[in-house]
């Protein structure tokens, strides 16, 4: 909720995004939609991880990303590689 709608529309056009992260510790964040290129959603998806990446807190010590699955919204989970990321 913000007071200042017109910067609110600019950075969501713009491609804001905020992630969501459950009471487990799941951060739950779009990457895309159907319509976008395979490319586009890997460099989202990279982007994503690098963004929780650089987040993590510097108390935060030994594995900080221990799975990653992506999945559409109803889809099946593809689980990927976290020691690539890491």
């Amino acid at each position: 909720m913000t007071f200042d709608i017109a910067r609110a529309v600019r950075e969501a056009k713009a491609g804001k995004v905020e992630f969501r992260v459950d009471k487990a510790g799941n951060v739950h964040t779009p990457i895309g939609k159907h319509s976008f290129p395979a490319e586009h959603l890997v460099a989202n998806a990279l982007a994503v991880i690098e963004a929780i990446v650089r987040a993590k807190p510097a108390a935060a010590k030994g594995l900080y990303i221990r799975s990653i699955t992506v999945s559409s919204t109803m889809g099946p989970g593809v689980p990927l590689d976290p020691a690539v990321y890491a």
